[in-house]
């Protein structure tokens, strides 16, 4: 029989993170333990700044959504959850304008889940709060492990549905399109280990990120014309299209002839491959559509992931 260790917590978080300014939010900050809690909230967190001021206050973590370029403001506290960290948390919110708030903590109490539920239950598909314990574990001797545990999160799909009931048709039709796609990628791991799931919505659009703030990979529906888009989009980077260009031959050759369009009047640049005939109604016809905008945005990331 094999020997099996046993499994520790360690409780006292400051025995890692002494000061939380001077030693957890540095280490947060490190782009691959922002990923641990990227995959944890189900954000694509690209960090911007740290201690970034809101008036004459400062909250921890300034990041943004790669591919949506939505708020996220991180604030710490490696203790018990309080009112004067809660307060502060809907301070910073307001301050920056944030679309998604993560606190991050020892141990939430039982007053302030409540709170973080009651906020997302009262706030509008566009804000979402997230409460977050930071937990220690070690087998042995082995260095400490790190996992983030969310007990709370927006609730996504009763705001999604409220949201929805008051769209047309073609505005439902995108929803539930976009809904059934993060369905399907999620449900294949040679999708899901790429492309997170996000919010449907019923815009028009659908946006992976790259690993860039300066562009993202997008799913268009162009329901006038019957096409479906994929592209890379470049929001406001001509050198960035052109150090592109001068590699199309090999992109070309591992995603298909794609669209180059510079738009040289423009800020933004577009990297295309159309779909015609596509009839976003038929239902039945779903899967094959996903099975293509999934297996050609998945050669397009490995393509355009090696020269950005």
């Amino acid at each position: 029989m094999p020997t099996l260790s046993k499994l520790e917590e360690i409780t006292d978080l400051r025995s890692i993170w002494p000061n939380e300014a001077t030693n957890f939010t540095p280490w947060l900050y490190e782009e691959e333990n922002m990923t641990l809690l990227s995959d944890a909230v189900g954000i694509d967190i690209n960090v911007e700044e740290k201690e970034s001021s809101v008036g004459d206050f400062s909250v921890d973590i300034y990041a943004t959504e790669n591919g949506t370029n939505k708020k996220v403001i991180i604030e710490n506290q490696l203790e018990d959850t309080n009112h004067d960290h809660l307060g502060k948390l809907i301070t910073y919110a307001s301050g920056k304008s944030a679309n998604y708030i993560i606190w991050i903590v020892k141990h939430a109490r039982d007053e302030h889940k409540a709170a973080i539920e009651w906020l997302n239950n009262h706030t509008d598909d566009e804000i979402g709060f997230f409460l977050c314990e930071i937990k220690l574990y070690k087998i042995g001797d082995s260095n400490p492990a790190v996992k983030f545990e969310v007990v709370e999160k927006p609730n996504d799909w009763s705001k999604a549905i409220r949201h929805n009931e008051n769209n047309n048709e073609t505005q439902q039709l995108r929803f539930g399109y976009w809904t059934a796609l993060a369905d399907y990628y999620t449900s294949i791991p040679k999708y899901s280990q790429h492309f997170k799931r996000h919010k449907a919505t019923n815009d028009h659009w659908y946006n992976f990120p790259i690993g860039s703030s300066k562009c993202h990979l997008s799913v268009d529906q162009i329901q006038k014309r019957n096409e479906l888009v994929l592209e890379l989009y470049i929001s406001d980077d001509k050198p960035l299209f052109h150090a592109l260009y001068s590699h199309k031959e090999e992109i070309d050759a591992l995603c298909g002839p794609l669209d180059w369009r510079e738009l040289p009047d423009k800020k933004a640049s577009r990297i295309m491959l159309i779909k015609p005939d596509v009839d976003f109604a038929n239902r039945s016809d779903w899967n094959n559509q996903f099975e293509f905008i999934m297996e050609n945005l998945l050669n397009m990331r490995n393509a355009f992931k090696k020269y950005i």
